[in-house]
């Protein structure tokens, strides 16, 4: 797999990834959900939080990364603490 640098970040990342999918499968198999209404303006399920959560998360980094030269470690804290609510309360 010469074509891909892997450092340790990017594979961190990948396996945070899988193992979210395989608990996310493993929570819905033993309690599946329905949907209902928080404060996203559509009704979800847990998966379509999950999603709309991760694809927020990527965006909040591409702005951090786009309007400052700052920490990662900032925008990941963001991404962290908006899909924990995104996952409760959307």
């Amino acid at each position: 797999m010469n074509w891909m640098a892997w450092t340790l970040p990017s594979a961190l990342f990948f396996i945070t990834i899988a193992g979210i999918l395989l608990t996310m499968t493993v929570f819905e198999i033993l309690k599946p959900c329905v949907e209902r209404k928080g404060f996203l303006p559509i009704s979800t399920t847990r998966g379509d939080r999950l999603f709309i959560g991760l694809l927020s998360s990527a965006y909040i980094h591409l702005l951090f990364l786009g309007i400052t030269d700052l920490s990662i470690w900032i925008p990941f804290a963001l991404s962290v603490f908006w899909l924990a609510i995104l996952l409760r309360w959307g």
